[in-house]
């Protein structure tokens, strides 16, 4: 349950949020505008050599059944690496051949069929963490080219130097192993896979000039750097054709944020040769761990409400078939509505609000709810609000829907009570100068986060 809500500025007609939304190649429809965005969960065994390592458990199971009842019209599962050595982070579900397993599959598939379990169409996101793998995990990953990663914005992640692609190794290790994933997932019972091209992960690595030094065919202009993504779609249609109804979508940044990287007219260029290529859905956000697109947003932005509003306008405007998500900072329905009578996209995706309250749309849908569960949080502390999410998906694996006698909400930390959000914060500010300041940094920062909050709902 929800103690308090954000503010409203006047109550919104949602009509427009409950009609339906077509995928142009593969003809399938999600019942509303409403995308649960991919999070990154971890909750699955990370012991590289065990039989179970990333496979789908019955905590990440109980996860998807919350969201599977909370009346979205699409859900996209977090992190899914297609190659056992560039995780996103320890905990991650994983798809490789060398993988594979009887437990695997039916892993994948009873996580499949929770996603699924109201009505949802369920889509796999596939990811090659490139260089942003973690140093403990991988101390070479591979990436377009060999431009080492630091950060400023998050000290306590390290990375290791990465190595160049060959052409051969393009095809092998990356074009060939989302394609793999892909048709995992479709024989897994999921209705899609999206290629994660954004957020400075490997297929961003590609398309940004700051990351890509190649002067081959994946290289230079920005066609070349768009090339790996034409691929892998290719790669991915000869194995799970349109006509078996299976969607394939992508993420793109909103910008990549460094001095060489994309200006909005390359995006917008660049997302025209995504969508000819033949992709469903296009799904707009931002931010990167060299510089985190969530801080120091122009006022009309905020004002707008979507983080990527304003940017996502101008990829919609070029983009004729696929259908544009924009995810990132909506909060209310008013925001919601005038993004999308403003043509800045199709449908809305919501991330961290959907681990609040995992059934925000059936609320929208079915009583009239006009905004999301207010917290007492920094709105732009991007790493407090991951680690209170993370969380809170940690409440949503404890029990399955039918321990909650249905309720998706039950037992999540809600931070829209004011004494909740002040004994969170006081725990973090104890992590972050104590435990992460004692950290290897060998170690995965995430590993650190296994503690059970003294704080109530």
């Amino acid at each position: 349950m929800v103690y308090q809500r954000i503010p409203i500025i006047e109550k919104t007609d949602v009509s427009i949020l409950k009609e339906s939304l077509t995928f142009p190649t593969s003809k399938r429809v999600a019942r509303n505008r409403f995308l649960k965005a991919a999070l990154t969960e971890c909750l699955c065994l990370y012991e590289p050599g065990n039989v179970m390592h990333g496979v789908p458990n019955q905590s990440l199971i109980n996860v998807y059944e919350k969201w599977g009842h909370g009346l979205f019209g699409m859900i996209l599962c977090g992190n899914i690496p297609v190659d056992a050595n560039h995780l996103e982070g320890p905990g991650n579900a994983i798809i490789e051949k060398k993988l594979d397993s009887p437990e695997r599959l039916e892993g994948f598939k009873k996580m499949a069929k929770a996603g699924k379990s109201d009505g949802a169409l369920f889509v796999a996101q596939l990811s090659h963490a490139g260089r942003q793998t973690p140093l403990a995990i991988n101390k070479t990953p591979f990436s377009a080219s060999d431009i080492h990663l630091t950060t400023s914005s998050r000290k306590f992640l390290v990375f290791g130097k990465p190595a160049a692609l060959s052409l051969e190794q393009i095809k092998t290790e990356i074009i060939d192993k989302f394609a793999y994933a892909a048709e995992y997932c479709y024989k897994a019972g999921f209705d899609g896979v999206q290629a994660h091209g954004a957020h400075g992960y490997l297929l961003a690595q590609f398309l940004s000039p700051t990351t890509n030094k190649r002067t081959d065919k994946y290289g230079g202009s920005l066609e070349n750097r768009t090339r790996i993504y034409v691929d892998v779609y290719n790669a991915i249609r000869e194995r799970v054709p349109a006509e078996t109804g299976f969607i394939v979508g992508v993420k793109l940044n909103s910008v990549e944020f460094q001095n060489e990287g994309l200006e909005t007219s390359d995006a917008v260029e660049a997302a025209k040769i995504i969508d000819k290529a033949g992709y469903d859905f296009i799904e707009i956000s931002g931010g990167t761990y060299e510089k985190l697109a969530f801080g120091n947003k122009k006022d009309s932005t905020i004002i707008r409400e979507a983080f990527f509003d304003v940017f996502a306008e101008a990829i919609k405007k070029e983009v004729k078939h696929a259908i544009v998500y924009l995810t990132g900072g909506f909060r209310r329905c008013q925001g919601m509505v005038a993004s999308i009578k403003g043509n800045s996209c199709d449908g809305i995706g919501l991330g961290r609000p959907a681990t609040s309250e995992p059934n925000f749309p059936k609320k929208v849908v079915e009583d009239d709810v006009q905004s999301c569960a207010d917290d007492y949080l920094d709105k732009f502390d991007f790493t407090m609000s991951t680690i209170a999410s993370s969380i809170q998906m940690i409440d949503m694996s404890k029990q399955s829907i039918a321990e909650c006698n249905g309720d998706p909400c039950k037992g999540i930390m809600d931070l829209s009570r004011q004494e909740v959000s002040e004994q969170f914060k006081e725990r973090m500010l104890d992590f972050f100068q104590t435990t992460l300041s004692l950290a290897n940094p060998e170690v995965p920062a995430c590993l650190l986060l296994d503690f059970e909050l003294e704080v109530k709902s």
